[in-house]
């Protein structure tokens, strides 16, 4: 990848993992039959890593009602807006506020814009792809963030292949561990590696969401009503976002994302 600017680089190496990954989650989906254009579609058209669902010609699945389908819509043109509009009357000289806003216009236009429609599409012509967001902001604890509502492909993945098989030999922290550092590994590779800094930041920014999980479920955390409520939504918010600077750290931010916004002309 000699010659590529960094965030085509990071497009690469996203783009490669997320096919490793999907193909790790094809090879070893449990027996069942379904038509090859099921299986094509799944491998090229569908952004969700839970093939047995996906590739279940039996299951039924909710339609999208006119609700959902305007509510993604809308959020694809609020992302659209950000990155667009809003970014550019942002000083350039405050590169990281303006890598920001397009971070969270690239969010909306993907996954709570895109996606959110391909999987109303899928479901309106009979397929079980359900939404990869669940209103993450409704959370009530960190469990319920990471577990129910924040992107539902990467849970599959992790739950499957790093915290089923270490809570069975370890207990159910070892589990949470284990699948919070993979994360924190993978984000490093896409998003340190491209960037040339920032090392260590999104694993460790993983491994506070791992450490907030387990203090959630202690007697103390259960005491204080961490896990619902007010106090679990105050709990799991201060623990995502007190850190989030080390998930998306300058490095990136003003040496991938920025200059990504100035290629596709929002800058």
């Amino acid at each position: 990848m000699t010659g590529l600017p960094s965030w085509a680089v990071m497009w690469t190496v996203a783009a490669l993992v997320f096919a490793g990954c999907k193909w790790l989650t094809w090879q070893t989906r449990l027996a069942g039959e379904a038509p090859a254009w099921r299986h094509m579609a799944y491998l090229l058209m569908w952004p969700g890593l839970d093939a047995r669902r996906f590739l279940d010609d039996s299951a039924e699945c909710r339609r999208c009602g006119s609700r959902e389908w305007l509510e993604a819509s809308a959020r694809l043109t609020t992302g659209l807006t950000l990155l667009f509009g809003i970014a550019r009357l942002i000083p350039p000289r405050h590169a990281y506020v303006v890598g920001w806003i397009g971070m969270i216009g690239l969010v909306l236009i993907l996954h709570f814009g895109i996606f959110d429609l391909l999987s109303c599409g899928w479901r309106l012509v009979g397929v079980d792809a359900r939404p990869l967001m669940n209103h993450p902001l409704a959370s009530t604890s960190l469990s319920e963030f990471w577990g129910r509502r924040w992107n539902a492909a990467f849970r599959d993945l992790t739950h499957r292949f790093f915290f089923r098989p270490f809570a069975s030999w370890l207990g159910n922290r070892w589990g949470i561990l284990a699948g919070f550092l993979f994360s924190g590994a993978v984000h490093d590779l896409v998003i340190s590696v491209p960037a040339r800094g920032g090392y260590g930041g999104p694993t460790l920014f993983f491994a506070v969401q791992a450490a907030g999980m387990m203090i959630e479920r202690t007697a103390l955390g259960r005491g204080l009503g961490l896990g619902a409520g007010w106090p679990g939504r105050v709990f799991a918010f201060v623990v995502l976002l007190a850190p989030v600077g080390f998930l998306f750290h300058p490095p990136f931010v003003e040496g991938i994302v920025v200059p990504f916004m100035r290629a596709v002309g929002a800058v």
